[in-house]
């Protein structure tokens, strides 16, 4: 394989490692198992390219004393390394790893999203030329049969390393007795209160009950506001659902609470002049944190004010928390203030 197609081969494997990380954010049904699959095949083709690449290019610039290219190549390279062995590691090792207050999962995804711009650095100086056509003399028919044969023959063997590591990974796993769901979290004791965890780190806010409301507002912003006790007077239901959340730890536990539908309905605004299918449901928190859910996902969404049994912590999303089956935690929104139908 030759230089530049190695560079073009690892140029794919971070921009295809990247959109299945983001898209693994947001993807918790079933039907998406094959998002994380993908995802993890592809980190030990990216393991074994990185690897191919370091062993061509350190030698070749520390001989040139190219050392501000060489610095920011080994930044971009351990970075990647470490990001994949976390990945590997938390597979691999069938418990829930942590690092202080982070889990192993999370350091895994923001050393990833952490590479994305220094990679891009990395390329910028001459290396946007790989996009363009080779215009460089042409070999001879046989030459560049060899060397377009010798190219997928690498490019297979960076395949088959993807799914070495994969199997390698949930043998171990297996070894070890872990048990993970689909989206490779782990399953903590079914029925519990979940672990207190936000997005990025934030404090819990301070929500007066007595004085919160929740607004409720259509496409054409009428509005109306909702007190925790009119809430409670449409007729709370308890809903099982899996809370399954990005720092690598899912729950199945009850939630007491309001169908989103049941409020939509109560406000006067189930009703829209456009269908399902161009009709899309906003829930806010009073972070500002937000999520758009689908027609079909508002109808099996809740909004719950009790969890395991009891009154919903302030910490968990007191007073008023989404809960939507089939959803990552991303998705549900604690300390929801406004309803919007966009």
């Amino acid at each position: 394989m030759t230089h530049a197609t190695l560079d073009r081969v690892l140029a794919l494997l971070v921009i295809a490692m990247a959109a299945t990380g983001l898209l693994s954010l947001r993807a918790g049904a079933p039907d998406s198992a094959w998002i994380f699959t993908l995802h993890a095949g592809l980190g030990g083709s990216l393991l074994a390219a990185t690897l191919v690449k370091l062993r061509r290019s350190l030698p070749k610039a520390i001989r040139a004393r190219r050392f501000g290219r060489l610095v920011l190549g080994l930044v971009v390279s351990l970075a990647t390394i470490a990001a994949l062995t976390g990945g590997f590691l938390w597979v691999a090792r069938g418990e829930l790893l942590t690092m202080g207050e982070w889990t192993v999962l999370t350091v895994h995804a923001w050393i990833g999203l952490g590479l994305l711009p220094i990679v891009g650095l990395h390329l910028l100086p001459r290396r946007w030329l790989l996009l363009r056509p080779d215009r460089s003399p042409r070999p001879s028919t046989g030459a560049a049969r060899g060397r377009t044969r010798r190219s997928f023959l690498a490019i297979g063997g960076l395949a088959v390393a993807g799914i070495a590591s994969f199997v390698a990974a949930a043998g171990a796993e297996q070894l070890f007795g872990g048990v993970r769901r689909f989206t490779g979290s782990r399953w903590l004791p079914t029925g519990g209160i979940p672990p207190v965890t936000t997005f990025y780190g934030e404090e819990t806010p301070e929500v007066d009950a007595a004085a919160w409301r929740i607004a409720v507002t259509d496409d054409a912003g009428q509005s109306r506001t909702w007190t925790l006790d009119e809430l409670a007077a449409l007729g709370e239901t308890e809903l099982t659902a899996v809370l399954d959340c990005t720092s690598g730890w899912a729950i199945e536990t009850s939630w007491r609470g309001v169908s989103l539908v049941a409020i939509l309905e109560a406000s006067g605004l189930a009703a829209s002049s456009r269908s399902d299918a161009r009709t899309s449901v906003r829930v806010t928190s009073v972070t500002g944190w937000a999520a758009v859910l689908t027609m079909a996902e508002a109808r099996r969404a809740h909004l719950a004010t009790g969890v395991a049994g009891m009154d919903l912590p302030a910490a968990n999303g007191a007073p008023c928390r989404l809960v939507v089956p089939d959803a990552r935690g991303l998705d549900w929104v604690k300390w929801v203030t406004e309803i919007r139908i966009v």
